[in-house]
């Protein structure tokens, strides 16, 4: 009672702070960030096609908007993460909701695909300082009894922004233009702003031992460097070669980044990422099969509107509102799977949403030009509701693993390994895709359907094994405890 009094008394609302239930305050707070970075997320995948014959580019070209966000997010999420735990969460977190009010703004106001992929790249700054302490500050706050259905609350309102995105998305480019999906940000991200300003609790934890030692500059460089050359071989593949010397050099360039990154983290006083939390078997294939499962996500999430809109000939309004049954799965049973982790533990329902994930993305291997929508509806709400099934369960026995005063690397290395996976996944599915498609001599944007049906189903089958090692990885990674009872503090040895 103590602590949480000296961690309100200073806040402006200390009223509402003085509440039994102020914790539930805070989450909803942090739902706002959560979903405004969904929102964004998936509300560009509906503009896409537009952009690119907009600006007269390629599919690569035009895959960058998306990519730029989520490489930017991935490589700073660890950095932020630190810096979190050095500095506090709160101000943090309250300027990262300033910051990315005003790339959105600027992304609105592009006049070329090169200013608007830097605006992203800015807009994604403002997100990753959201992202990288979202579920931090919930884990601190909110009391282990509950963690799990916090945590689950908080991905249903991720599920809301990636539900309501393209939809919301479709419709303000048909009434309005491409560049209204970007401005819509703007009010959210002002409401946000003001009540985690007025709300969010003032950082008790802080990391002490590491203040005073220098900040990891060269381990986050290197994994920038490392992340960026993968992800930018694999969408350049099929137009240099990917035996060319340059795609080479890029792959090559990923390994020594990676190899040097991991030499970088083991020297220094103070590393960007902990490699002994790799010592934490929860923790490291926590990550590792929520990296697949999000790259099996969004690879389907950012194909689907191309189909819809050149092989089905739909219109972006429509397109929009057909892909929202993925991500409404999920919303659907996010919070449920949250309380049935609390009670059972993880092991179970990761299996089983990767599993009913995995079903969902091989049924879109059916799919044809006169498929009933009926039966793509039914898909894409399968893949969902398995990830609304896995997520809340898998995140929250990453986090009920995690030293307290490590919570914001921790969730920094969770929120990367998910940016990872979803990066990868849109560059793995657009190589699949444009893959099969130029080797018939066609491009993407004006191929006849028989010759881009084959690239959609290569594309959805090569992100669908992604789904299928998540659950494998699930089902083996070793017994988990009931996540209730998780909220220890772990010695780590160094």
């Amino acid at each position: 009672m103590k602590v949480r009094e000296n961690i309100t008394a200073n806040l402006p609302l200390a009223g509402i702070c003085a509440k039994t239930n102020y914790h539930w305050y805070v989450v909803a707070t942090v739902c706002i960030g959560a979903f405004m970075a969904a929102l964004d997320g998936s509300i560009i995948t509906v503009a896409l096609p537009t952009i690119t014959r907009q600006f007269h580019v390629t599919l690569s070209a035009t895959a960058w908007v998306a990519l730029a966000y989520l490489l930017t997010l991935t490589a700073l999420l660890t950095v932020f993460g630190r810096i979190a735990d050095l500095v506090g969460r709160r101000p943090l977190y309250t300027m990262g909701f300033g910051i990315f009010i005003v790339g959105s703004a600027l992304c609105g106001a592009a006049q070329s695909l090169p200013f608007l992929i830097g605006a992203r790249v800015l807009q994604a700054v403002g997100a990753v300082m959201l992202q990288a302490n979202s579920v931090a500050i919930i884990t601190a706050a909110v009391p282990s009894s509950v963690r799990g259905k916090a945590i689950g609350i908080q991905g249903s309102a991720l599920a809301v922004g990636l539900s309501l995105g393209p939809a919301i998305g479709g419709l303000l480019i048909s009434a309005f233009g491409w560049r209204s999906i970007f401005y819509v940000n703007v009010p959210v991200g002002l409401i946000g702003t003001t009540l985690a300003a007025l709300i969010l609790p003032l950082d008790q934890e802080k990391d002490q031992a590491t203040r005073g030692v220098s900040f990891d500059y060269l381990g986050s460089l290197l994994l920038a460097v490392s992340i960026v050359s993968v992800i930018l071989g694999l969408n350049q593949g099929n137009e240099k070669g990917f035996g060319s010397p340059y795609i080479l050099s890029l792959f090559a360039c990923g390994v020594l980044s990676s190899a040097l990154f991991i030499w970088q983290e083991k020297r220094h006083r103070a590393p960007l990422v902990d490699l002994s939390l790799f010592k934490i078997p929860t923790l490291t294939w926590g990550n590792v099969s929520g990296s697949l499962s999000y790259a099996l996500m969004y690879g389907v999430l950012y194909i689907i509107p191309f189909y819809f809109e050149e092989v089905r000939k739909n219109p972006s309004s429509l397109s929009g509102l057909l892909t929202t049954p993925l991500p409404i799965g999920m919303m659907l049973l996010a919070p449920m799977a949250g309380r049935i982790a609390d009670r059972l533990g993880s092991r179970i329902p990761t299996v089983a949403g990767m599993t009913l994930a995995t079903l969902g993305g091989l049924s879109l291997l059916l799919l044809s030009s006169t498929e009933p929508l009926v039966w793509i509806i039914i898909a894409l709400l399968i893949i969902g509701m398995g990830m609304g099934v896995f997520t809340p369960p898998n995140n929250s026995s990453v986090m009920g693993s995690s030293p307290r005063n490590r919570l914001g690397v921790t969730s920094g290395l969770l929120n990367m390994s998910r940016s990872l996976g979803q990066s990868f996944g849109i560059a793995f599915a657009f190589a699949l895709y444009q893959g099969v498609v130029l080797a018939e001599g066609y491009s993407p944007l004006s191929a006849p359907a028989r010759i881009l049906l084959p690239g959609f189903h290569i594309a959805f089958a090569g992100v669908t094994v992604l789904g299928l090692m998540a659950a494998l990885i699930s089902m083996f990674r070793g017994k988990v405890q009931p996540l209730a009872d998780a909220d220890r503090e772990h010695t780590i040895e160094l």
